[in-house]
């Protein structure tokens, strides 16, 4: 590189990171506070971690997710989801979707919930008692109704596949415990 060329962009650079530091200096001298729009203060993000070994099987998954407080009694929002499980010398499988969350509260400790989950599953077995092993991805529907014990921000309660098929490969059971908690 030419020492012109150097200087030049030293010189760009420089510039560029003192109004940055400018501007972040002046704003955190503002004499009058920010308020935040009446959309954000209905605001609440969550999710869930899960993390699982054993003898051979490794779970992990992220669920972030975010909802709008539409008033005390309901919510509604979406969810991202990704794991990954691994049972080693058997298979491992990677899914990835998207929810539509709604949240029901009659009353502050009673929570209902409806999840519409539609997950891209990629699963990939190895091979067995001979034959070759083999990989099956697919699009999968879920959709959990749910009920739940809330108590401040976080929920534990049961939720029941409706859509559930035992030959999907996706879920081993209909039915799913949850914990849940936004902040």
């Amino acid at each position: 590189m030419k020492k012109s060329t150097f200087s030049s962009l030293t010189k760009y650079l420089f510039i560029f990171f003192t109004l940055f530091f400018y501007e972040n200096v002046i704003a955190q001298y503002q004499q009058t506070p920010q308020s935040r729009s009446p959309f954000w203060e209905n605001v609440q993000f969550g999710g869930g971690l899960g993390l699982s070994f054993g003898s051979g099987y490794t779970e992990i998954s992220v669920a972030p997710s975010a909802i709008y407080n539409v008033n005390p009694y309901l919510a509604t929002g979406l969810g991202l989801q990704g794991s990954y499980v691994s049972s080693k010398n058997y298979y491992d499988s990677g899914i990835y979707g998207a929810s539509i969350l709604t949240f029901i509260n009659p009353i502050p400790q009673i929570q209902f919930s409806i999840n519409l989950n539609e997950s891209y599953v990629n699963n990939h077995y190895e091979s067995y008692y001979g034959q070759s092993g083999f990989t099956d991805q697919f699009w999968n529907t879920a959709l959990f109704l749910g009920a739940g014990y809330r108590t401040g921000n976080v929920t534990v309660g049961l939720a029941y596949n409706v859509l559930y098929d035992e030959n999907d490969n996706v879920y081993g059971d209909a039915l799913m415990p949850f914990v849940r908690a936004y902040f």
